[in-house]
């Protein structure tokens, strides 16, 4: 009689637009019984974001096509910013209940991810951790948080690592090779195709805008100091690039001073569209021949906005703090990078990339497209399941 296959219980914070759809793949394709275990209902209903400053729910089926539990949250003031607004007593129970043979849990520093890692995966039932942390601008772990997380980390049977920079924290920390198991950050790629109907709003979009034959070069997500919109404006101002538009969607607290940095040089084709929720982002890409992430400080664990873009055909600029950038831009070959360090560094590569698309557009979408191949559901399903197996054999 063949061995029934490992039953897989999920923890994650909430439902979010880039993980709830990879679910509905992993229950239709992966052949393993599974259980998502949601500890927030942000995401499905209106929820203030802190940065984008606003209260939205997000325009795409989220909860279809997969198992999946509220898991009741006790928590004061709930939320994924702070360690207390995940509080969920009812888990271990939920779990136990459910009967899994194994756990995927998505990050650990929330007051119920500790109080379930420390409960040594429910009694014997392995842990799998799939986090996106790097150490890039960092200084090396102090000899204390090395050997805190170091003890917590031996408490997981594998490592779903999203990337080379991702992979490069857990060596940090001592967790042994034969644990890692590559499940690459991706997106719903096929939600960002060039269909028609998106291709249709782009046009609609730049003529709106004001804009026709200009190279756009699109900033798009939450405009807070840690994405460095300011400095990809003043950038562009000092560049002054013949022929070319800078598009900012989204909102958050920079937005005022940038509206005045533009106002301040009428000349300048500078846009400003508002936050655009999941549905309408294919047509925001399809306006851009770039898409710019200059986050530089400690924040950008990977950028999942790069991959959105490439998935519809459009080369990067980011700075080499941004979490993907290892894996996904290759300065001057899928993109182009800066170091976060250079006061100057973001106007040159800016300068070089409008002057490669200027020359050679087609080639660096061609590559784009080949690269992007390998960051979907596919292939971060093929990833999770050889970490399940590890864990059972036989199965």
């Amino acid at each position: 009689m063949p061995t029934p296959a490992p039953r897989l219980a999920i923890v994650v914070s909430h439902p979010v637009q880039y993980y709830s759809p990879w679910f509905r793949w992993l229950a239709a394709h992966a052949g393993l019984p599974l259980r998502v275990f949601y500890l927030w209902d942000a995401g499905v209903r209106p929820a203030r974001d802190p940065q984008f400053g606003k209260t939205f729910a997000w325009d795409v089926d989220l909860l279809s096509g997969y198992e999946h539990e509220f898991v009741p949250n006790t928590a004061r003031r709930p939320g994924t910013d702070h360690f207390g607004g995940l509080r969920n007593p009812a888990l271990p129970a939920r779990l136990a209940a459910w009967q899994p043979d194994a756990v995927l849990l998505f990050g650990y520093n929330y007051a119920t991810h500790l109080r379930l890692v420390l409960r040594a995966g429910l009694r014997g039932v392995p842990l799998i951790f799939r986090g996106d942390s790097h150490l890039l601008g960092r200084a090396r772990p102090s000899p204390l948080k090395r050997l805190l997380l170091g003890l917590l980390y031996r408490r997981f049977a594998a490592f779903a690592c999203v990337g080379s920079a991702n992979r490069d924290y857990f060596r940090a920390f001592g967790v042994p090779e034969r644990k890692f198991f590559p499940v690459p950050h991706c997106v719903d790629a096929s939600r960002f195709a060039a269909t028609d109907d998106a291709r249709a709003e782009a046009a609609r979009l730049r003529a709106a805008l004001g804009l026709t034959d200009e190279r756009v070069i699109l900033f798009a997500g939450k405009l807070v100091p840690a994405k460095q919109p300011r400095a990809l404006l003043e950038a562009f101002l000092a560049l002054a690039p013949a022929r070319a538009a800078l598009v900012f969607v989204g909102e958050g607290a920079e937005c005022p001073a940038l509206e005045s940095l533009a106002a301040a040089h009428p000349g300048t084709p500078v846009r400003f569209l508002p936050f655009a929720n999941q549905s309408a982002m294919p047509a925001r890409y399809l306006l851009a021949d770039l898409f710019a992430l200059p986050s530089a400080g400690l924040y950008e664990t990977w950028g999942l906005a790069v991959n959105e873009a490439m998935h519809l055909g459009v080369p990067c600029l980011v700075s080499d703090r941004v979490g993907c950038q290892r894996d996904l831009v290759t300065d001057g070959e899928t993109g182009w990078v800066f170091p976060a360090t250079d006061p100057d560094g973001l106007r040159r590569a800016l300068g070089r990339a409008l002057d490669d698309l200027a020359t050679d557009a087609p080639a660096f979408r061609r590559r784009v497209a080949a690269r992007i191949a390998g960051h979907t559901y596919a292939a971060a399903t093929d990833g999770l399941l050889r970490a399940v197996r590890s864990l059972f054999p036989s199965a």
